[in-house]
């Protein structure tokens, strides 16, 4: 549709004049009429082009190739179509199958956190690949948990690789910590799921991996990175050279995923932008003021799980949305509505099991349609 002549904003988009040899140039054309005037839509692998004849002269414009952030419910109904139906044919694994890589001597809560989100989300199965000394703690915060002790092990990524077939998602990352010899576990791990095609969801310090040697995930289609913004930052100095536009922030978020190779990045923030290098989501969803340590990996397990759901789905369920968009959108939306319901009942006390615990409820106020 042609927007009106006179039009300030185009629907939220910005605009920017480009020559009108850029305009002819463009390869298709349609001709619409409006108000007085007579606009000519092009379209081109560059963007959507748009030349208005007003009072005798050609005024031109590019709209920047990212389509708009669609509303918040049309994008909750996207995830609500990706959901498996539960009925009584299925057998345990079928609604997914995850692996954490992460758990070291340090940190044992935040592996603990994504798998066991995953499992309340609706994953039948999840596994931590953990090192030795932090399996027995990691066991002991829930028996529903499947825990390697493995990642410390000179043949980690053979131990591992072991597990691929019977995954169908991993996250790399929660409590993995800075260990040399575990971050090359990691990249080995990465390495062999890639050759499987799983969905890969990188966070905490699977993404400081990721800014030392960009080119282990650079290009892969099923990676999901999910940086804070102190990650974002070090991430976009790692690959573009240069420090990140406070301005603009989609058109930065855009810029440093197609430099990636067009894979997913969710930049969390005040709002959550999504981005595959083409469009840009953003999740403003009603959290709460609250930001306590551990909420990052309730969102990596659920993204996880929902990943796994997207790519099965496919673009007939995601109305040809890439399948990892609405993924990372359900996880950030989920996210956020934990948020909001344990800060409702705890206020300045809450904390991510808090959270955890809203899974359920937070799910069915979101997706459940029935």
């Amino acid at each position: 549709v042609c927007p009106p002549p006179r039009c300030s904003a185009a629907g939220g988009l910005r605009l920017q004049p480009v020559p009108r040899r850029q305009v002819r140039s463009a390869p298709h054309s349609m001709v619409c009429g409006g108000a007085g005037s007579l606009g000519i839509v092009l379209l081109s692998a560059a963007g959507l082009f748009v030349c208005l004849r007003e009072e005798g002269l050609y005024r031109t414009f590019v709209f920047h190739s990212h389509r708009p952030a669609r509303s918040m419910e049309n994008n909750i109904q996207l995830v609500r179509n990706i959901i498996p139906p539960l009925t009584q044919e299925k057998h345990k694994g079928q609604d997914g199958k995850i692996g954490i890589i992460g758990g070291c001597t340090e940190y044992t809560g935040a592996p603990y956190f994504s798998a066991i989100s995953a499992l309340k989300l609706g994953a039948d199965l999840s596994h931590v690949f953990c090192t030795k000394e932090a399996a027995p703690v990691i066991k002991s915060y829930s028996p529903e948990l499947i825990v390697h002790p493995v990642l410390d092990s000179p043949n980690a990524v053979e131990e591992v690789e072991k597990w691929l077939p019977a995954l169908q998602t991993i996250v790399v990352g929660p409590g993995l910590g800075r260990d040399d010899s575990l971050l090359q576990n990691a990249k080995g791990i990465i390495e062999k799921s890639k050759l499987k095609r799983l969905p890969i969801v990188i966070d905490a310090d699977g993404l400081w991996l990721i800014a030392q040697e960009p080119s282990i995930i650079q290009g892969y289609s099923k990676a999901i990175l999910t940086p804070n913004v102190v990650e974002f930052g070090r991430l976009h100095k790692a690959v573009l050279k240069s420090s990140v536009d406070v301005a603009d922030h989609h058109d930065t978020l855009l810029k440093l995923s197609r430099a990636m190779g067009n894979l997913t990045i969710v930049q969390k923030g005040q709002r959550d932008l999504i981005s595959d290098g083409d469009t840009v989501l953003e999740c403003s969803h009603e959290g709460s003021s609250r930001r306590c340590g551990g909420q990052g990996d309730l969102l990596s397990g659920s993204l996880g799980v929902l990943a796994n759901w997207a790519f099965i789905a496919g673009k007939e369920k995601t109305n040809g949305l890439n399948p990892s968009l609405v993924a990372a959108f359900g996880a950030c939306v989920l996210t956020r509505q934990c948020n909001n319901q344990a800060f409702q009942k705890y206020g300045r006390s809450m904390t991510t099991s808090d959270m955890v615990a809203e899974i359920g409820t937070a799910f069915n106020k979101l997706f459940e349609t029935n």
